[in-house]
C-alpha cells in the first residue's frame, strides 16, 4: 500500500537505484524509508542477485531481497541493450540521486557515469560505491564482503580468544557503506540547495570496513599491537558480557564504578569484590580481568536468571535475558514499536508477507512502510508512463523485444 508521504523528509526526492545485491540497495531504501521515491532498476529476466538467495517469498522475492527493498518500485530494464541504456539516462534526467555499484568502469561502459549523466543533469548527486578506493590499484577489485571483513581485520577482533577469528553473522561492512553512503548522499543535497549543482560521493567496502573497526583500530595502533579477542566479553569494560546463570545465560553491563560497587553488594552480595583495591576502577578491572572474572561467573551461576534480572533491575544495573532472533522479532518490545509490520502479497499462501518498518520517528510517529518490496518488475509500466510519458503500445512492443 503507498501512504501519503506530504510528511516525509524526503518527498519529492527522486532516487534512481542501478545498484544490487547489499550495499546499494541498502543505501537506497534509507532514501525510500525517508521519503524519497526510488525507482530500483532490475534485469527484465534474473532481477537482483538476492531475488535467489535464501528463502523463497511468492515467485519473485526471498527474505533476503525483501530485507533490503521496501518502499522501491521495480522496473525491469536491460541495460545491455542501447534501448535500456537511453531509458535510464532519461530517468536520470529527471532524478535527483543515482546510486550504483557496477564493477569500476562498468556504468561508464553503459553510459550511465557521472560524467556523462552530469551533462542533461547538473544537479545531480552521484553515489558510486565499489569494493576499494577508486583512485588507487585495486580499483577494479570486486568487493566482498568477507574479503573485507578479513583485510579490513574486522575478524581478527571477532570470536574467542582460543578460537580461530570469525565472520560478522550479518555482513556488517555492507550494511555500513549502505548507511555511510545514505548519509553522504543526505549532506550532498543539502549543499545543493546552497550551491544549485551535485555532487559525485565515491564510497568503498574497504574503507568503510576499516573505519568500523572503531576503538579497536585505534588501541592497535597506539599499543602497537592487535587486541586480544574477548568474544562475548568487552574489550575495555569489565564486568560487561554474557554471563550464565543456573538456569541460563544473560547479559550484565557494568558501566562505570558506581554501578560495580552496588553490583557487588546489592546483587552478588560479595563486597570483598567491591572493597578489593584489585578492581576499585574500571582500567583496573580490565587488567585484573582473569581474577575478577572467574569470581563474579561462580555467584551469577549459583543463581537463577530472573532473580538476578530482578536484582539487577533494582540495582540500576543493565541487564538482559539473551533472546533468539524470532523471539526478538515476536517480542512485546518490537511489536508494540511497530518495527514489524504485515504486508499483502498475491503469491503466499497467507496472502501477505512480514516486512520490518524503517527505525526513524519523526514528530512521534514512525515512517511508514509505503511499499512492500517490489516482485519483479512491478513498477515498469507505471514508471515508464508516469515518468517518461511512454505509451502502452510503446511499453508493450519494447517487452516484446525483452528491453523492458
Amino acid at each position: 500500500m503507498v501512504a501519503d508521504n506530504k510528511a516525509l523528509p524526503l518527498a519529492g526526492v527522486r532516487v534512481l537505484d542501478l545498484s544490487r545485491v547489499l550495499a546499494g540497495p541498502w543505501c537506497a531504501m534509507v532514501l525510500g524509508d525517508l521519503g524519497a521515491e526510488v525507482i530500483k532498476v532490475e534485469h527484465p529476466g534474473r532481477g537482483d542477485d538476492t531475488r535467489d538467495w535464501g528463502l523463497r517469498i511468492g515467485r519473485t522475492e526471498t527474505a533476503y531481497f525483501n530485507s533490503v527493498n521496501r518502499n522501491k518500485r521495480s522496473l525491469t530494464l536491460d541495460l545491455q541493450t542501447p534501448e535500456g541504456q537511453q531509458i535510464a539516462r532519461e530517468i536520470a534526467k529527471t532524478s535527483d540521486v543515482v546510486i550504483q555499484n557496477f564493477k569500476f568502469g562498468g556504468a561508464e561502459k553503459l553510459h550511465l557515469g557521472y560524467e556523462q549523466l552530469k551533462r542533461e543533469n547538473h544537479k545531480l548527486v552521484y553515489c558510486s560505491i565499489s569494493g576499494y578506493d577508486r583512485a588507487g590499484p585495486e580499483a577494479g577489485r570486486p568487493g566482498y564482503d568477507l574479503l573485507v571483513q578479513v583485510e579490513a581485520g574486522l575478524m581478527a577482533l571477532n570470536g574467542e580468544a582460543d578460537r580461530p577469528p570469525l565472520k560478522f553473522g550479518i555482513a556488517a561492512v555492507d550494511l555500513f557503506t549502505g548507511m555511510y553512503s545514505a548519509q553522504a548522499i543526505l549532506a550532498a543535497l543539502f549543499e545543493r540547495q546552497r550551491t544549485g549543482g551535485g555532487r559525485h560521493i565515491e564510497m568503498a567496502l574497504f574503507d568503510c570496513g576499516l573505519m568500523i573497526t572503531a576503538y579497536y583500530g585505534l588501541e592497535a595502533l597506539v599499543a602497537g599491537d592487535d587486541s586480544p579477542r574477548f568474544g562475548n566479553e568487552h574489550p575495555s569494560i569489565v564486568p560487561y558480557g554474557v554471563f550464565e546463570a543456573a538456569d541460563g545465560p544473560l547479559v550484565v553491563a557494568v558501566g562505570n564504578n558506581s554501578q560495580y560497587d552496588r553490583f557487588c553488594r546489592e546483587v552478588l552480595l560479595r563486597p570483598d569484590l567491591a572493597d578489593d583495591s584489585r578492581f576499585k576502577t574500571n582500567i583496573l578491572r580490565s587488567q585484573n580481568r582473569a581474577a575478577l572474572l572467574p569470581e563474579i561467573h561462580r555467584a551469577i551461576g549459583s543463581e537463577k536468571r530472573a532473580i538476578l534480572l530482578q536484582k539487577l533491575a533494582q540495582a540500576g544495573i543493565p541487564c538482559g535475558e539473551v533472546a533468539g532472533l524470532r523471539e526478538a522479532l515476536l517480542s512485546p518490545r518490537a511489536t508494540d514499536a511497530g518495527l514489524v509490520t504485515t504486508q499483502s502479497h498475491p503469491h503466499t499462501e497467507s496472502g501477505t508477507t512480514p516486512v520490518l518498518a524503517p527505525p526513524w520517528r519523526f514528530d512521534g510517529e514512525r515512517l511508514p512502510v509505503r511499499r512492500a518490496p517490489p516482485q519483479l518488475g512491478e513498477g515498469t509500466r507505471d514508471v515508464l508512463q508516469s515518468v517518461l510519458g511512454f505509451s502502452a503500445e510503446r511499453i508493450a512492443e519494447l517487452a516484446s523485444r525483452g528491453v523492458v
